[in-house]
């Protein structure tokens, strides 16, 4: 669970201004604000099943927008080779560091 919510979060992060003003508001209540679907539905006026079809809906949004645009793959592509960039700069490899740099140009 801890995983889905870490990747929803990032997704959020990468398309929020992508969604409706409700769809951002029940995620960071949801996500962010660790809100249970009762307290959205108390604090919205909402039923707890609208809640949970609109969080659901939500999720399935952003991950359709993650397979077309794949911002967060490539943000952790990014991630892991700067980690490597940092590693080989420490060993003073400047062939690699070469390598790590062009690779990182051609993710877009």
């Amino acid at each position: 669970m801890l995983e889905k919510t870490t990747k929803m979060n990032m997704l959020y992060d990468f398309y929020q201004t992508l969604l409706t003003d409700k769809q951002r508001e029940y995620m960071e209540l949801y996500y962010y604000e660790d809100y249970s679907l009762g307290e959205i539905a108390t604090e919205t006026n909402v039923s707890r099943q609208a809640i949970y079809d609109n969080i659901k809906r939500t999720e399935q949004i952003l991950m359709n927008y993650e397979e077309k645009l794949q911002l967060y793959e490539k943000f952790l592509q990014r991630e892991a080779l700067l980690i490597e960039l940092a590693q080989q700069l420490t060993e003073g490899n400047v062939a690699q560091l070469q390598s790590y740099i062009q690779q990182i140009k051609n993710i877009d």
